[in-house]
């Protein structure tokens, strides 16, 4: 009997340098969101999208904050956005001061992974992986060291390769 198992999923090559932004500003919860989505350069000319996404990432966070603790916060939707893009993007952002996000350990966020996924599979998948990744220490305090987005990539291949 011959079991087929789904590729695994790997996470490397969904943080592009283009979808970064080492220096936020934002002194709100909604200033960063709007700063994150604001990187996704697949919503660059499309202004409706931009705003459906944020309506949905702020509403979300209304629900339950995407803050879980240790500094991170994963902003995402509760369900995909059908169409909104054709393949996951994931934005890594940085604030260097932190800000209130209502995290579950009431610790101010500073790295933050927008999560976008064509369909609630990929979302699950990502969400998981990004959340297992995150729990390595040495992970995230190089990750606030960190003086470029390539940086960032090469961090993120080296923990993925040690999963």
């Amino acid at each position: 009997m011959e079991t087929h198992t789904a590729p695994r999923l790997i996470l490397t090559p969904l943080f592009k340098t283009e979808r970064m932004e080492l220096d936020l500003h934002g002194a709100s919860r909604d200033a960063v969101l709007e700063e994150l989505v604001g990187k996704i350069p697949e919503l660059a000319n499309q202004p409706n999208a931009k705003n459906t996404l944020l309506r949905a990432l702020q509403d979300r966070e209304q629900l339950c904050s995407t803050g879980i603790g240790d500094g991170i916060a994963l902003p995402h939707c509760r369900n995909a956005l059908v169409g909104l893009v054709d393949e996951p993007v994931v934005v890594f952002g940085r604030h260097n001061q932190g800000i209130a996000f209502g995290s579950v350990d009431n610790s101010p966020a500073r790295l933050f992974f927008l999560l976008v996924a064509p369909n609630v599979s990929q979302h699950l998948q990502i969400l998981g992986r990004l959340s297992r990744l995150l729990r390595d220490p040495k992970l995230r305090k190089a990750l606030l060291a960190v003086d470029k987005a390539e940086k960032v990539q090469t961090l993120i291949k080296d923990a993925e390769s040690r999963m």
